[in-house]
């Protein structure tokens, strides 16, 4: 992942770990001996039932602190070894189908108390991958990174791939709020199933992260634990970072004032209508929206099977050569179908979080992705409705990915720990 985007930064999430550890006693996580993934048997077909269990490795303290520091990444809170394994389990489909999903599961590999003590959950969004193979649970890249760090901390560790990604069929409804929440609270219920095969046990209390589309997708996850979509699992802490939380608001109006980088806008703008329009058709021919030769290629080039480095030299620079008139138009002064899709994605800060929930929203007044106008707006109005929210500004100096990496540490050290 720190295989970029078009402009480089929403993706460039890229070689993510971290963690020093201390001394190693009783494992709570034995990798399986076996590269294959083992099947599951006695699961009923519902919604976060756990398929398949398949052990990814393992990394010693110090091969995680290694990780970290090539990163770039503050290593001062890892404690242990970690092991990690790709789940697969059931979920849905935007419109409710059964289908299947993948995510990461990672664990400490040392028992930080007494046996029987239960690891605190954090789940870790991660942002924009329009290459399946870029998903936490089959890439070696940023966010399996991150999420070995919060493993070695002492905790669970869960990376959602999302509907789509990984070893999901069919296409990513990018920016979908209510599926990849959906998908990734089954990911949290098929977690609760693997953890005791792997000598574990997951805390009720969940902690929420996410970076880019991942801070959508960790607002509208907080959103559902909060309502108590599952009543095993309560949330504790919210901390995303440069979510787009206002896309009618704050998003699309950057795209076209400056505030986002033109390459980063034609990109979001591609991927984004070209996956709206198969869950809430917006147009009947993708010429009706893109300019040629782009209306050709765009919607293959958005299939899972390109990563962005390679998207990005097939596509213009600017909006303006991307877009038919009618389309540029439309964009800045959104309505119809279109303006009912941005407002269904724009209620990931319409709700009411308890008092005791820790949210911290990070930004950066110099990201030119997600502009902090997302933020702002995300605090206001959870203020209007009486939270209590934090928001951290990383400064003119830091880009979309810079945010990221100086929030890291901040989060990692705030996450509830063994303990705590």
């Amino acid at each position: 992942m720190s295989r970029g985007l078009a402009a480089g930064a929403a993706m460039a999430l890229a070689a993510l770990t971290a963690a020093p550890a201390l001394a190693a006693p009783p494992a709570v996580a034995t990798p399986v001996s076996a590269d294959v993934a083992t099947a599951v048997p006695g699961r009923d077909a519902g919604r976060g039932a756990l398929l398949t269990l398949t052990p990814l490795g393992s990394l010693n303290r110090d091969e995680v602190i290694a990780q970290a520091q090539k990163a770039g990444l503050d290593a001062a809170t890892a404690r242990h070894g970690v092991a990690a394994y790709r789940l697969t389990y059931r979920t849905i489909t935007p419109d409710g189908r059964p289908t299947t999903a993948s995510g990461l599961l990672a664990l400490p590999l040392s028992r930080p108390l007494a046996a029987g003590r239960q690891l605190p959950t954090v789940v870790h969004a991660h942002g924009t991958l329009a290459y399946r193979g870029y998903a936490p649970s089959v890439s070696e890249g940023p966010d399996r990174t991150v999420s070995m760090l919060y493993a070695s901390a002492g905790r669970a560790a869960i990376a959602p791939d999302y509907l789509g990604l990984g070893t999901s069929p069919g296409r990513h409804p990018y920016m979908d709020a209510r599926s990849a929440a959906s998908a990734s609270l089954d990911m949290l219920r098929a977690a609760r199933s693997a953890a005791p095969k792997l000598g574990a046990a997951l805390g009720r209390k969940v902690s929420v992260t996410g970076f880019s589309q991942g801070g959508q997708v960790t607002m509208e996850l907080g959103r559902e634990l909060a309502r108590g979509a599952d009543p095993h699992f309560r949330l504790a802490v919210l901390a995303p970072v440069g979510g787009p939380y206002d896309l009618d608001g704050s998003e699309l109006p950057a795209m076209f004032d400056g505030r986002v980088d033109p390459r980063s806008a034609v990109f979001y703008i591609s991927f984004f209508l070209t996956a709206q329009n198969r869950l809430h058709p917006l147009y009947a021919d993708p010429s009706e929206v893109f300019r040629a030769p782009y209306a050709d290629r765009v919607e293959d080039l958005f299939d899972g099977a390109h990563p962005a480095e390679d998207i990005a030299g097939k596509l213009p620079g600017r909006l303006e050569d991307l877009l038919t008139d009618a389309w540029y138009k439309k964009l800045q002064h959104p309505s119809g179908a279109l303006l009912q899709v941005l407002h269904a994605n724009d209620r990931t800060c319409d709700w009411t979080p308890d008092r005791d929930i820790r949210i911290t929203l990070y930004t950066a007044t110099g990201d030119r992705d997600v502009p902090i106008a997302n933020a702002r707006s995300c605090a206001r109005e959870l203020a209007s409705r009486g939270a209590k929210v934090k928001v951290v500004d990383q400064g003119r100096d830091a880009n979309h990915y810079t945010s990221f990496l100086r929030s890291e540490p901040s989060i990692a050290r705030s996450l509830p720990f063994i303990g705590e």
